[in-house]
């Protein structure tokens, strides 16, 4: 199968010497063309630091090391002119909060008009104001006409998270990022919103890394999924088997305590303790604190994700004895 973004040990540092902050530990992962993956853990996991590495956002106190392919371009090591016209492009994002992303000041059509004309893909005023038309009413919106003109304040919170998913896909990208896209927005506006990128990958032809902590999403979205702890993938497969038939104590435990009909508030088994925050990570296994199967071995070498299934892996040699441990 090919591959349309290509990511092995991908690592993302903030800060120097002594404080030196390890976000995202060596995450490996494909998304092939037009197919979608998942990035899902709880907050502070790494996930968004994952996606906004990948399009090198993060200004000179990150040290990102590590390869990350688009075909067959390395943006690791793509000068940051170059950089600035693959982002969206060739790969785009859907950030979290539409309202922050979105200038207060100007139009919606004016917002979109400039990633176009950035791009070089309309001159004339007509041709960019039809395009931004054309977009709004592909993301859903009902009015474009209307809405082109519109600030970002006149617009409910499912219409700017429409007008922002309208900006990234201006250029028809190769690869999607979507940040958390549907955390702000309520159910039945979330539902509408997933059923959109779905849409779109299928009219476009795009790949979709979807960022989330909400198993719900993930499911819906289908595809592959890599569950994030710490900055580090500890279980990656097809959605509908790792939420199925979880392998990882830790993805057990994450999937247990998800809320149930039947079951009262406060009655769900919960993972005890906490997730380390990022400075806290030390060598071993990250999650060895909190894991109902930890072993004294568990803390001095970190696992490495490795064959359990078919298309499957997971990273916890107390459940795979035949694990092998990274030095």
């Amino acid at each position: 199968m090919s591959t349309q973004l290509k990511v092995r040990d991908l690592r993302t540092t903030f800060g120097s010497g002594e404080r030196d902050v390890r976000a995202v530990r060596g995450v490996d992962f494909d998304l092939a063309p037009g197919g979608t993956f998942v990035l899902l853990g709880e907050s502070g996991s790494g996930k968004s630091v994952t996606a906004r590495s990948i399009l090198r956002l993060y200004d000179a106190s990150a040290t990102i090391a590590g390869s990350v392919l688009l075909g067959d371009d390395e943006l690791t090591a793509m000068p940051e002119r170059s950089m600035r016209a693959v982002r969206g492009a060739r790969i785009a994002m859907v950030p979290q909060d539409p309202t922050g992303a979105l200038d207060p000041l100007r139009s919606i059509g004016a917002q979109i008009i400039e990633v176009l004309r950035a791009h070089g893909l309309v001159q004339d005023r007509r041709t960019a104001r039809a395009r931004a038309v054309d977009l709004l009413e592909r993301v859903g919106i009902a009015d474009p006409a209307r809405v082109i003109g519109a600030r970002p304040h006149q617009l409910s919170g499912g219409m700017r998270q429409r007008a922002v998913i309208a900006i990234s896909i201006a250029c028809r990208p190769e690869v999607l990022i979507a940040d958390e896209p549907t955390t702000a927005l309520d159910v039945t506006v979330q539902a509408a919103v997933i059923e959109l990128f779905t849409e779109l990958q299928r009219d476009l032809g795009m790949s979709l890394l979807m960022v989330t902590h909400d198993v719900g999403v993930a499911e819906e979205l289908g595809g592959q999924v890599g569950v994030m702890y710490a900055g580090r993938l500890l279980e990656t497969g097809p959605v509908g088997d790792v939420l199925a038939d979880p392998k990882h104590p830790y993805t057990q435990g994450l999937l247990a305590s998800l809320p149930v009909p039947g079951v009262e508030r406060g009655k769900l088994p919960a993972i005890p303790g906490r997730p380390p925050l990022t400075g806290e990570v030390s060598d071993g296994c990250a999650f060895a604190a909190r894991c109902p199967l930890a072993q004294d071995s568990c803390g001095s070498a970190v696992p490495v994700l490795v064959d359990v299934a078919t298309g499957r892996q997971a990273a916890c040699p107390v459940v795979n004895p035949s694990e092998r441990l990274s030095a």
